[in-house]
């Protein structure tokens, strides 16, 4: 239900705030006063687009605000999970906003939050249902037909479909991943050459992420291997005296053997004994690593060129793979993730055509219940309707209800289409509801297959000049049918007619004055005596005569 509609520099509209109420709420005015201002509202929280001059001159933007108190179990719906996951757990009411600028830019608000107009087009029809003298999308509409015929054929149905929806949406699923399948097979045998060609390349090199840095040490030292040689050989001819010269170890010796002919007289003498000791021991071992040093630095032949191959090898994998070695191995499980994928996607493709055959089987079962019941319904409907036309002042006049096969077999809604057919009199062919009739006897059609559907279609009801072309005593049966619909719901209507405007349980009024040059309009709840003169104004003015007719109707509405 709508709770509260606000509505800042919209059109003639500088501000407004309407409470509204359960039940049938009536809005009327004289011509002009600005009353398409509120269909203009309802549109734009609804999603729809923002019409060219609809910000009221001198102002910025204009925005409009609906606060709505949730059905239960609207939130549910699969097709609103997103919108869902935005608001706060437990939600119930929500306050869908719309901003224009002055340029025709808009953004929309769904509980403080931004969202985008296909957001509101979802939430706002399940919202409102919209029904315009020149805006009757909403029973045009296929899709609306569709909704309208389920819900006349009530909550067992409903069920049904929401079965069917869900095994409509596991085929659709099962078909994708199938195709995704069916298409790696097309390449499969190129893919598995490649990648077990690339995993066999890494495996055979074996590479390790800490071998490089050993390659490249060895092969700087087998690249200058003689300049090696030749230091390490004069450091040993200076640490050893190997050659004519004595040797550093020679020469420590020497010292330390002098000083061991004092041994014993003087202790810190004996330190300096022992520290010459040791350097010679030092030296001694030193030659030794140096001997050897030089005599292996030429090490295996051709273990220089093992390097450089070695090395290259790890290069072009590394270059092929990512840059490092740690790239290259995450590659080679890759591949192995990719072929074992690969060998098994014909088990794969042969389950998913099992799922697949299975869902469609659910599928076609739930189908033909839901075209068996739409068939029942239908019948049922146009019976219901004739009736309603009838005493809508349209004897003579029917519906027919025609399904057709879906064009791809299977829609998410079942395996038909839905369109209604109307003939306005007797004897004339029937023709699509979105062709049919005169303005006024399309409003009495749309009046009569209002509120047909289950109590969980859209809890507010908003009517533009529904009574448009309507007179005389069918007048009286439009008012009665609204407040009717009323006593199941919210009811919006915008009205010209005092015997659709008395019946309802809150009046309000839009007028229009000038203020500083501008013409700005107003829109306020009337209380009994405004009302009675609001509908003395609508039955012809401010006579005795008229007040008091003014009074006969509320009091007969009562």
């Amino acid at each position: 239900m709508l709770l509260e509609l606000r509505i800042e520099n919209l059109l003639l509209i500088e501000r407004a705030e309407l409470r509204l109420g359960p039940g049938l709420n009536a809005i009327t005015g004289e011509t002009g006063a600005g009353k398409t201002i509120l269909a203009h509202s309802f549109d734009l929280l609804m999603g729809g687009r923002a019409r060219s001059g609809i910000v009221r001159p001198g102002a910025g933007e204009a925005y409009v605000e609906g606060v709505f108190d949730l059905p239960d179990g609207l939130l549910d719906d699969p097709e609103l999970a997103e919108i869902a996951e935005r608001l706060p757990e437990g939600s119930t009411e929500l306050v869908i906003g719309r901003r224009v600028s002055g340029t025709g830019r808009t953004s929309a608000f769904l509980g403080g939050r931004s969202a985008a107009a296909p957001d509101l087009q979802a939430l706002g029809s399940r919202l409102l249902a919209f029904y315009g003298q020149h805006e009757h999308r909403k029973l045009t509409l296929a899709g609306a037909q569709l909704e309208t015929l389920d819900g006349f054929a009530g909550g067992r149905h409903l069920e049904r479909r929401r079965a069917y929806r869900e095994a409509h949406a596991e085929v659709n699923r099962v078909e994708r991943e199938l195709k995704r399948i069916r298409e790696r097979e097309g390449a499969r045998v190129r893919d598995l050459d490649l990648l077990r060609f690339e995993l066999d390349e890494i495996v055979e090199a074996q590479p390790d992420p800490g071998e490089e840095d050993e390659l490249v040490t060895e092969r700087d030292r087998l690249r200058h291997a003689e300049s090696l040689r030749a230091a390490a050989s004069q450091a040993l001819a200076a640490v050893s005296g190997e050659g004519e010269a004595g040797g550093a170890a020679e020469v420590i010796g020497s010292a330390e053997a002098a000083l061991g002919a004092s041994e014993g007289l003087d202790p810190a003498l004996d330190r300096l004994a022992e520290v010459a000791r040791g350097l010679r021991v030092e030296l001694q071992e030193l030659g030794v690593e140096l001997r050897d040093y030089a005599e292996g630095i030429e090490g295996e032949p051709g273990r220089l060129e093992q390097v450089e191959e070695r090395l290259e090898v790890l290069d072009r994998l590394k270059r092929k793979h990512g840059g490092s070695i740690e790239s290259v191995l995450a590659h080679a499980e890759h591949c192995r993730a990719e072929i074992d994928a690969i060998d098994g996607a014909g088990e794969a493709s042969e389950r998913l055509e099992a799922e697949l055959a299975k869902a469609m089987r659910v599928r076609t079962d739930l189908a033909g219940g839901l075209s068996e019941m739409r068939a029942k319904s239908a019948r049922r409907l146009e019976g219901r309707i004739a009736k309603e036309l009838d005493r809508l002042g349209m004897s003579g006049a029917k519906l027919e209800i025609c399904l057709e096969p879906h064009p791809d077999g299977f829609g998410p809604l079942g395996q038909e289409r839905v369109t209604f057919q109307v003939a306005t009199n007797p004897g004339m062919p029937t023709s699509p509801l979105r062709d049919a009739a005169s303005g006024g006897e399309l409003s009495r059609l749309m009046l009569a297959l209002a509120g047909q559907g289950a109590p969980g279609g859209a809890a507010t009801y908003v009517f533009d000049e529904i009574d448009a072309g309507v007179g005389g005593k069918t007048t009286k049966v439009v008012g009665e049918r609204l407040r009717t619909l009323g006593a199941e719901r919210q009811v919006l209507c915008i009205t010209h007619l005092p015997q659709v405007a008395a019946p309802a349980g809150a009046h309000l009024m839009v007028s229009k004055e000038v203020k500083a040059g501008r013409t700005v309009s107003d829109i306020r709840l009337l209380g009994r005596t405004d009302r009675v003169t609001e509908l003395a104004r609508m039955l012809g003015g401010q006579t005795q005569a008229s007040r008091k007719h003014a009074e006969d109707l509320l009091a007969r509405s009562a």
